[in-house]
């Protein structure tokens, strides 16, 4: 450990887990909580889902509404226990049995991952952190939501980016009760539900303690946090106060493979996306808040590169869409970081210079700076980039697809394609074969309910007929 957390952990002891607050105000619902940085820093994040109605609210029982506000300022902790990570969670705000610890427990070690691994932290100690319920805490379960909801209505969390758009467009053609969820706005998201087949959106804000933000100017410690566990709890409290049997996520399959090993963990930028933080949550969620609403990620069967060639179909959605993560509050695309290039690799192939164009207007293949982050997606690199990015794999058969794209037109590669050929392609076999496989492949691993996996399968299966030149 560095000198700075050691200081930082003697100085800050425990993260206390004080309070939480829920209240009807305005047609919206407040949710708060109190944590005590010890010896005396407080932080009180808020969120707010708004447009709830007095009978939304009135059919929702106090316990009820009690145990998702507990809830959703467990899913906060860890935004502010990384300033110091202090050695002791304690909570006093509820009551935590020894399955749910372990569950707290298994989401901070891994969902922490990458800021470890940024920071050179050692979390392998076993005294490293210790998570426990204060003994003034008297064991009490709060009480799980298990009123019946709409059988075939479906709430999609929207992004901005072009999965949700796969998710929302490929639903909204067969759903009836189509809702969305938008967590702190942005113009992309809002461009992208308009365009949509939603019959209501549901808007939530969350803010964070600038508390927090003023400790990392003093030189407090910041970070990765696993934002997509936040997002799942609050999506499963959404759905139960609108009556939505089903949260669509659009983790896809590529989100299981990891950037590095750091003392022995596999440390993955998009933890909370994976397939095994959906099972545990999953799981959690049907124990301990909820078994009226199943939470699943609708594009978990495919890889980024098949949503990129579904998404290259969904023309109206081309000039709206943003995944850089830079130029979101902007609405636009830096051009330099791994998330643009992966977005312009993956979408290349299936969409023509004047369609990318409306996307991007740089040619990234030209950009020899962006070289090294080249090679870092098409694993010619010691660490994957810590961005929500697809596998080498598919990386690298896209770097091939969009070279064959240029020779069948008879033209040179540009600087990245050739040097990415150079270093890779020549000498890796079967490259038609591997690009076919990807592009029919089916993960069977994923917990989609069947009469919705069918509407995703057709669209697959039409798309690769489609495709005869890989």
């Amino acid at each position: 450990m560095t000198q700075q957390l050691d200081m930082l952990r003697r100085r800050h002891p425990k993260l206390i887990y004080k309070q939480y607050t829920v209240d009807y105000l305005a047609d919206a619902v407040h949710f708060s909580a109190e944590f005590l940085l010890l010896p005396n820093i407080v932080f009180r994040p808020k969120t707010i889902i708004q447009g709830v109605s007095e009978e939304q609210w009135a059919a929702m029982s106090p316990e009820v509404m009690n145990n998702f506000a507990f809830h959703l300022g467990m899913a906060e902790i860890l935004s502010y226990w990384k300033a110091a990570c202090p050695s002791e969670i304690v909570i006093e705000a509820g009551y935590l049995d020894e399955y749910q610890l372990a569950w707290w427990h298994k989401l901070l070690i891994n969902g922490m991952g990458e800021f470890f691994y940024q920071n050179q932290i050692d979390f392998t100690a076993p005294d490293f952190v210790r998570l426990y319920v204060s003994e003034q805490v008297t064991p009490s379960p709060l009480l799980r939501f298990d009123n019946p909801l709409e059988s075939n209505s479906v709430l999609v969390p929207i992004g901005g980016g072009k999965d949700s758009i796969v998710t929302v467009e490929t639903l909204g053609e067969h759903i009836q009760t189509l809702g969305t969820l938008a967590l702190n706005t942005t113009q992309a998201t809002e461009d992208t539900i308009q365009r949509s087949k939603s019959s209501r959106t549901i808007y939530v804000k969350r803010t964070i303690d600038p508390t927090l933000l003023g400790l990392n100017q003093q030189g407090y410690l910041n970070g990765h946090t696993p934002f997509s566990s936040v997002l799942a709890f609050i999506a499963i409290t959404c759905a139960a106060l609108f009556n939505y049997r089903y949260v669509a996520l659009s983790n896809e399959r590529s989100s299981n493979e990891g950037n590095q090993v750091f003392h022995g963990h596999v440390v993955n930028h998009q933890y909370s996306k994976t397939y095994q933080f959906e099972v545990d949550f999953q799981q959690y969620a049907t124990r301990y808040l909820t078994a009226s609403v199943k939470y699943f990620s609708y594009l978990r069967p495919l890889y980024e590169l098949q949503i990129a060639a579904l998404f290259a179909q969904m023309k109206p959605y081309h000039s709206i869409f943003r995944s850089c993560n830079v130029g979101q509050k902007d609405n636009t695309w830096c051009h330099s970081c791994p998330k643009c290039l992966f977005v312009y690799t993956i979408l290349y192939p299936f969409m023509s210079e004047a369609e990318l164009g409306l996307v991007f207007n740089h040619d990234l293949f030209a950009r020899s700076d962006l070289l090294p982050i080249a090679r870092e997606l098409a694993g010619l690199a010691d660490v994957k980039p810590f961005e929500c990015v697809g596998t080498h794999e598919e990386s690298l058969i896209a770097f091939y697809l969009a070279a064959q794209k240029y020779r069948q037109r008879g033209q040179n590669l540009p600087i990245i394609l050739q040097a990415i050929y150079d270093e890779a392609l020549i000498h890796a076999a079967d490259l038609p074969a591997r690009a076919q496989a990807l592009l029919h492949a089916w993960n069977e691993e994923h917990a989609v309910p069947e009469h919705l996996e069918k509407y995703l399968r057709q669209k697959l299966n039409t798309m690769v007929e489609q495709i005869t030149w890989a």
